[in-house]
């Protein structure tokens, strides 16, 4: 794997974010796409050593559309300034939980979860995590857990969700808009010799928490 071909094409994309210089760069674009699912593929290869749910799912089904969408939005650049990937057995709109990959200059991560839950499922999850929190407590407090994704979600409640006591003892595991798990990487985690040793280490970490949330979240699919 070279990924210096996807960092370069990002970091250029970001400083020329305009629809004449990338149509002048179109085949840099493909080089660095072409590179960045084969990336996809080994670490899907490598997910599906404990995961075989995924080793069927192809690069071309994980992998998101370089092209903003500017409708709703301010910042009217028409090109994302990374790649992303979403490892979903279920495919990448599904709700369930899915291992997501992304490679930008100064904010690559590891990542996974379920975000924009329906509110009748993300009420369930809470539940489940309220009827067994012990079990919940066993996966998000473990230091192997921890050390990779020291927070689970990315916004919060600001009291307990309607239902739910608001003196429970570990109420803030409840005041998740979003279930979501990340691992912030240094740009040069992805050249380094062991990277896909390292990233079977988070992503194991990683399914314990999905596998949890999974056994709720696929009763709506």
């Amino acid at each position: 794997m070279d990924t210096s071909i996807v960092f370069q094409f990002l970091k250029e994309l970001s400083a020329n974010n305009n629809r004449e210089w990338f149509n002048e760069h179109r085949e840099f674009y493909e080089k660095a796409r072409l590179e960045f699912e084969n990336i996809l593929s080994v670490v899907i290869a490598r997910i599906a050593l404990f995961d075989d749910s995924v080793k069927d799912v192809q690069p071309k089904d994980c992998t998101y559309r370089i092209y903003r969408d500017t409708r709703f939005s301010s910042d009217k650049t028409p090109y994302k300034n990374h790649f992303g990937g979403y490892i979903n057995a279920h495919g990448k709109k599904s709700d369930h939980c899915g291992y997501y990959l992304h490679i930008q200059p100064g904010g690559s991560m590891l990542a996974g979860g379920s975000l924009c839950l329906p509110p009748k499922v993300l009420k369930a999850v809470r539940q489940s995590i309220y009827d067994n929190i012990d079990e919940y407590r066993s996966i998000v407090e473990d230091s192997a857990f921890k050390q990779y994704f020291p927070v689970v979600g990315e916004n919060f409640l600001k009291t307990a969700p309607k239902g739910f006591p608001k003196d429970f003892q570990y109420i803030d595991y409840l005041k998740c808009k979003e279930y979501v798990c990340t691992c912030l990487v240094q740009d040069s985690f992805f050249a380094n010799p062991d990277f896909l040793e390292q990233t079977e280490d988070i992503f194991r970490q990683f399914k314990r928490f999905s596998d949890f949330l999974n056994y709720t979240i696929d009763d709506f699919e």
